[in-house]
């Protein structure tokens, strides 16, 4: 009897499938004056827009204008993007990166610090209160190789990656761990803040600033009143109302520009369960204006009139968490044990605030962003200032202006040299969006 070998044809049938599943990208610089437009095509499933956008965040580049769609079986996704000075993105290796990552997006693990013991603080905020975590840790022992701490009504979350000062290595040892969450434990509940204090030990790999909304999500921060005075410039203006007749929900987002915003939008509307099918973003004199078509994960729009305010206060909240208030300093100076505990207690002497902070250690030299207000959350005096920088020194704590990156309000918008397939599949896909009455015009 002949045997038949089949084995040949699964191989094609199982290439086919991964040529199916695997994100098609397309880079262009010449089909648009203002940015560098990239395109991705792929089967549809959820959170791929997340993805997407988060491989753009991870490589510093704002997104100017996107368009998404998403019904059926397949995605279409085309960002408008440039580098943080708002010019086309010109280096070939971060092309090819996009290149590499876009098109591997299924398979994409998320940006971590491996090999360290993680630490997670959340509780109520107070002036001096990063010094003392410092401190604790400093005393302790421990070596802080990266860090970021948000603020927001009044809260503080903190993700904080060390390593034993004396082996260099991860800290295991139990007995030690828990001596670490106890004194920190201690210095977050303060006199009156017992139960909504939480420290975590952790092994596993996560992506900082996800985890960072999930701590303040979980801390309920959306619904907390500030217990400082300050105004908010990038507080949004944020609805929600339902298109029954297409089966949607639609969120309509507007406030001012900043890097990494619709990454913020997007993974609190993917981590509250909602998936994104059709969306346009737009930035315009300093202004950002997002339109997301969204539905549970089941299928089903916003059900309530409470659901809806929920959504509203928790895509505020994420959004005015990165909020950058107060002025930015930055430190750079070569490590030491001790050096983070050293430069806050400086701070907190001159009753300076930390609202926001970037920690990092690269090749011996720490490299540190701070954004301090007064202690009613106030911009500080520039003699404050300048006393803080005569302790620290003067060449290693410098003021910077806070990075705000905008088009020239004069530049025209899609103006065509060139590129035409990329350029017309946007053209294409705002044309569906508009069919579909998604959006108000195609032109």
């Amino acid at each position: 009897m002949m045997q038949m070998n089949v084995r040949p044809c699964l191989d094609e049938f199982e290439k086919l499938l991964v040529r199916m599943n695997t994100p098609r990208v397309m880079i262009d610089n010449a089909g648009c004056v203002n940015a560098t437009l990239v395109m991705v095509d792929s089967a549809r499933k959820d959170g791929i827009l997340l993805e997407a956008v988060q491989v753009l965040t991870d490589l510093n580049l704002l997104i100017k204008k996107g368009y998404v769609s998403s019904d059926g079986r397949w995605n279409m996704d085309v960002f408008h993007v440039t580098d943080l000075d708002g010019k086309k993105l010109t280096d070939d290796s971060i092309i090819n990166c996009i290149q590499h990552s876009l098109g591997s997006i299924h398979h994409t693990r998320s940006k971590s610090i491996d090999g360290m013991t993680a630490i997670e603080l959340t509780g109520t905020d107070r002036v001096g209160l990063l010094s003392e975590v410092f401190a604790v840790l400093s005393d302790l022992k421990c070596d802080i190789v990266e860090s970021k701490v948000w603020t927001h009504n009044g809260r503080i979350a903190s993700l904080i990656y060390l390593k034993d000062c004396e082996s260099g290595c991860p800290i295991y040892d139990s007995q030690k761990l828990e001596i670490i969450e106890g004194r920190l434990r201690n210095v977050l509940k303060g006199d009156n803040d017992i139960r909504s204090v939480k420290t975590s030990v952790s092994m596993a790999v996560t992506h900082t600033e996800r985890r960072l909304h999930q701590m303040m999500f979980a801390d309920r921060d959306y619904e907390r009143n500030p217990i400082v005075i300050r105004s908010n410039e990038y507080s949004p203006d944020v609805s929600v109302q339902n298109r029954l007749e297409k089966g949607y929900s639609v969120v309509n987002i507007q406030c001012r520009d900043r890097p990494k915003l619709l990454f913020d939008v997007v993974f609190t509307l993917t981590d509250m369960q909602y998936t994104v099918f059709h969306a346009t973003i737009d930035t315009k004199d300093n202004g950002a204006y997002l339109e997301f078509f969204i539905r549970h994960t089941d299928g089903t729009p916003i059900s309530s009139e409470a659901e809806k305010q929920r959504v509203t206060l928790c895509l505020t909240a994420a959004i005015e968490r990165r909020a950058s208030n107060g002025v930015r300093l930055e430190l750079c100076k070569e490590d030491k044990p001790g050096l983070l505990a050293e430069v806050t207690r400086i701070f907190r002497e001159y009753a300076l605030n930390v609202t926001r902070a970037e920690i990092s250690t690269l090749q011996g030299k720490a490299e540190n962003i701070f954004y301090v207000t007064d202690a009613c959350g106030n911009r500080v005096d520039s003699k404050s200032i300048e006393s803080v920088r005569q302790r620290v020194g003067l060449d290693n704590l410098r003021v910077k202006e806070l990075p705000f990156p905008f088009r020239n309000n004069n530049d025209k918008e899609d103006n065509v040299e060139g590129g035409a397939v990329l350029l017309a599949l946007g053209s294409l896909l705002r044309k569906n969006l508009y069919n579909l009455g998604l959006i108000k015009s195609y032109y």
